[in-house]
């Protein structure tokens, strides 16, 4: 989830990965009675490294920030919240004390303007970490690192393994909405103007498979899982893109108000108990990560650049 660098460097989507983090906020649906509870997790007070952990445990709930992007964070066909960040949120949130955690969907181009905003209080969507959001939001450090891939048609008759191949071989090139792989495929030398951008990975499956694209682009996980009953589409070996002719690997993480170091370092040191004792690999692994997708990366390594 899934998900630029400065058109920001997937998920984010995502990547995991935005090219929209930096726009207006889009209107965030909120659930019922949600206005009060907004007011009441607003930003830091004086307190240094703000009060909003301690606030989260007197109300005994966290409002996330999800994208709606399998298997980032996402709403399933119960209606019940999931994904590998929310989960890892339950997790994670109730060792902090805090026992309930309330879904906020928008779009993934919102999300860093939705948190600063205060219309939810964590962003818990895979958001890849590089320096243009870590200028907008700090980061928890990476729960995974995630490699890129695509989606092309059975057999890849136009044998697209990376960005150069697409620009190399002019083929009809897609990928999501805020994704960190618009970019990368514009530094390979691909006219921006001619990506199509699709809502999802869904979306981009379907235009692999109606001929509208050659190509999808979207993290490993994301494409290996969305190709699993497609009759004509497959999966692209995963590979790094470059970025200033260095590859990259992309790291996904939690996004905190810049204010909130104090509820970023609880998360952090819970975090790192997890991935200690191996239950990280055992809460992400139903959605398709791996052990090649764990990672020691930090925030503070990624915020570099």
């Amino acid at each position: 989830m899934a998900p630029p660098p400065t058109h920001d460097t997937r998920k984010s989507t995502t990547t995991r990965r935005s090219l929209l983090t930096g726009i207006a906020a889009l209107s965030v649906p909120a659930a019922a009675g949600c206005s009060r509870v907004a007011t009441a997790s607003g930003s830091a007070s004086g307190t240094r490294g703000g009060d909003l952990l301690s606030r989260l445990r007197a109300q005994g709930v966290v409002r996330l920030g999800i994208a709606g992007e399998i298997p980032f964070g996402y709403i399933d066909k119960n209606g019940n919240l999931t994904g590998e960040a929310p989960e890892l949120a339950k997790v994670v949130f109730r060792r902090l004390g805090i026992d309930r955690v309330q879904p906020v969907p928008t779009e993934f181009g919102s999300l860093i303007p939705g948190l600063n905003s205060q219309q939810f209080d964590v962003v818990s969507a895979g958001m890849y970490v590089n320096p243009e959001r870590c200028r907008q939001v700090i980061f928890a450090d990476p729960d995974y690192r995630m490699l890129d891939s695509f989606v092309v048609r059975k057999g890849n008759p136009k044998g697209l393994h990376d960005y150069r191949d697409v620009v190399e071989k002019k083929a009809k090139f897609a990928t999501g909405t805020g994704y960190a792989e618009i970019q990368y495929a514009v530094e390979a030398g691909y006219p921006q103007s001619d990506i199509l951008i699709v809502p999802d990975q869904v979306a981009g499956l379907n235009a692999v498979e109606a001929g509208r694209a050659d190509v999808f682009a979207g993290t490993a996980v994301t494409t290996r899982e969305v190709v699993k009953k497609s009759r004509t589409a497959e999966a692209t070996k995963p590979f790094a893109p470059l970025v200033n002719g260095t590859p990259h690997v992309d790291g996904g993480a939690f996004a905190f108000r810049r204010t909130e170091t104090r509820l970023r370092d609880a998360f952090n040191a819970e975090l790192k108990k997890l991935r200690a004792n191996g239950e990280l690999l055992r809460i992400l692994r139903p959605f398709g990560f791996t052990k090649a997708e764990m990672t020691d990366m930090t925030a503070k390594e990624l915020c570099r650049g």
